[in-house]
């Protein structure tokens, strides 16, 4: 029997109703005072509770973790208690989420970093990319390299996050390794020169995903960890001479784990789902056993042969769900989608974030 995007999902031992992901989105609403999740954020997040899953936008672990201007974060008591508010109201419209946690390394600017420092990275090499910083767009700062000891608080950090992620009552959560950020940047040798034990090799330049993994693995079984890869895009200035080769190494390597899934974005983050040359995403998959979870530019018909052929066995969707709360139901109804509006995709309030509405109220 065929396989579609709206038959459950035993993933682990969380039961998915459907095979339809909520992306994470970058929204920028925190509190400009903390970075704090807040009652608009809950809201915003119920609304698409009948996601088979829901993946929040990505929470920075620390303060030195930020590049952008309002993103909320899961470091503090006080962004603890905000994200409570969020998981009650996904779990009391009966969904699910996982908390996505970040740190966007050398993605950043002075401006945004404690004390006005400079931004952290596997090299001091600057992302060419930029980052809003409350006011504007602005290039990103030279980053300074880490050390070891740097190294071993961060990945500290991560494991408190992992704790303080459990605590405000999500249902896992999800490592951030794409589009550019610190863990992306260790795994390329554009941005990754190191010459100790995270630089060179494969093996070398695995080596903190591996380690942030195995600290995440203390707190929460394995089947409630994901993580997330984007082996051939740009994103924030990413780039490897061969990221076939790459991440064919880091999936197996995570594959070890016996992770909740494997979510890759195929193609370029937010654009075209056009390949490189030398790019197969069949040998990508291939090397992990787990439930994959496909990202990038699908529609209705897309996401149905991805399913029924089992080239997925979960599409995330991004935008889509950013005017179309109900998407679950859009699709189900092949209904038309509302186009979103760009302009209020960052930062504002309750305009282009919660006043979406619903098929029956459209």
């Amino acid at each position: 029997m065929t396989i579609n995007l709206f038959e459950p999902l035993m993933m682990g031992d969380l039961s998915l109703p459907n095979r339809i992901v909520m992306a994470p989105l970058t929204r920028n609403r925190a509190l400009h005072e903390g970075d704090l999740p807040h009652e608009l954020m809950a809201l915003y997040y119920a609304q698409r509770a009948s996601a088979g899953l829901i993946i929040s936008e990505g929470v920075q672990i620390s303060p030195e973790g930020k590049g952008y201007a309002w993103t909320p974060g899961i470091y503090s008591p006080e962004q603890v208690n905000g994200w409570r508010l969020v998981t009650q109201a996904v779990h009391d419209h009966g969904g699910r989420i996982f908390a996505q946690i970040w740190h966007v390394g050398r993605v950043s600017h002075t401006s945004l970093q404690p004390h006005n420092q400079a931004p952290v990275a596997p090299s001091a090499i600057a992302a060419k990319a930029h980052v809003f910083n409350g006011e504007g767009f602005v290039p990103t700062s030279r980053p300074r390299a880490l050390n070891k000891e740097d190294i071993a608080r961060i990945i500290e950090d991560y494991r408190l996050a992992a704790v303080n992620a459990k605590a405000a009552g999500f249902d896992g959560i999800e490592l951030h390794a794409a589009n550019g950020y610190l863990i992306d940047q260790f795994l390329r040798d554009d941005s990754n020169k190191r010459t100790d034990a995270y630089g060179g090799s494969l093996e070398n330049r695995t080596r903190l995903l591996v380690e942030i993994l195995d600290v995440l693995a203390t707190v929460w079984p394995a089947n409630r960890i994901g993580v997330r890869f984007s082996p051939f895009s740009s994103a924030s200035g990413a780039a490897d001479s061969n990221p076939q080769a790459t991440f064919e190494y880091a999936i197996a390597k995570v594959d070890d784990f016996g992770l909740a899934y494997l979510h890759l974005v195929e193609g370029e983050t937010g654009g075209t789902r056009d390949l490189p040359p030398g790019a197969d995403l069949e040998k990508l998959r291939a090397c992990f056993s787990g439930v994959y979870m496909a990202n990038n530019g699908f529609n209705l018909e897309l996401a149905q042969q991805a399913i029924a052929s089992g080239a997925a066995d979960l599409i995330a969707f991004g935008r889509p769900f950013i005017s179309n709360p109900d998407l679950v139901e859009r699709l189900r109804q092949n209904a038309p989608l509302t186009p979103p509006d760009q302009k209020t995709f960052y930062g504002g309030g309750a305009e282009g974030y919660t006043d979406y509405p619903c098929l029956n109220e459209a």
